[in-house]
């Protein structure tokens, strides 16, 4: 029953805003079990933690060539109302330049063809797990998020947003002392105060207009004129997410799950 138990939190979504679904290939038996696993694994290592919140992150995609690990970040919620240990994150609407707000169980989270099973666990400080428990659940979490996705939109621009800079910016909101942030404007401008660097990644001209004019969900005209003409990409990893938390309060415990 324990067992039944578990595979029903790690199982259960619902989409916390109206989404789009996508049509996808049934996914191989083999990987579908190694995702299962990895989701048990960090389940566990979750209530090890003995965190109310968490940052988790997982290797959707191959991103060695510029010095990463981790593609993309949730917001993992022990007591959330669609179960225990549910994952709060934006996802972009396959391929599509919109993207909005889910609740998933871990078991979904990570059946997402996965590059490697392996997945990072952050855990802040008891306050922030505090705020950021408040804020997922509060409407402030709407405002900070933008439905028109970049996946490589400029850090500093509300134009756009990826995934992983909802997660940032709700960071922000969580880590602010109390009603500084309340919009997207006023989390960046904390940031930048308080130090955050985005990752700059290297991408030459004829990338990126490949990248521009077939792919939906990637844009260049966020990011200042100078950097963009040099190649230089200044957008939201897991990788400078974690950097900063760590900066911010040296006290962040970071897990590794394999």
């Amino acid at each position: 029953m324990k067992r039944l138990l578990l595979i029903a939190c790690l199982v259960l979504a619902a989409p916390a805003w109206a989404g789009r679904s996508c049509e996808e290939n049934p996914m191989p038996v083999d990987d579908a079990v190694k995702s299962m696993d990895l989701a048990q694994k960090t389940f566990a290592a979750l209530d090890a933690s003995g965190a109310q919140v968490a940052l988790l992150s997982r290797v959707g995609q191959d991103l060695s060539k510029y010095g990463l690990t981790y593609s993309h970040m949730g917001i993992v919620v022990r007591d959330h109302p669609e179960g225990r240990w549910t994952v709060v994150h934006e996802l972009n609407e396959c391929g599509t330049a919109s993207s909005n707000l889910y609740n998933e169980g871990l078991g979904n989270f990570f059946m997402s063809g996965l590059f490697r099973y392996e997945a990072e666990i952050v855990v802040p400080n008891a306050d922030t797990q505090a705020r950021l428990a408040q804020l997922v659940a509060s409407r402030t979490a709407r405002r900070l998020h933008e439905p028109q996705y970049n996946m490589l939109s400029y850090a500093f621009s509300t134009r756009y947003q990826n995934s992983n800079q909802w997660v940032l910016e709700t960071y922000a909101a969580a880590s602010a002392p109390a009603g500084q942030v309340e919009t997207r404007a006023e989390a960046q401008a904390w940031l930048k105060k308080a130090g955050f660097e985005p990752i700059t990644l290297r991408i030459r001209s004829g990338t990126r207009l490949g990248a521009r004019m077939f792919r939906a969900n990637v844009a260049f005209d966020d990011h200042p004129f100078d950097r963009r003409m040099t190649g230089h990409i200044d957008t939201i990893t897991t990788d400078s997410i974690v950097r900063f938390a760590r900066n911010l309060d040296p006290a962040t415990k970071v897990t590794t799950v394999r």
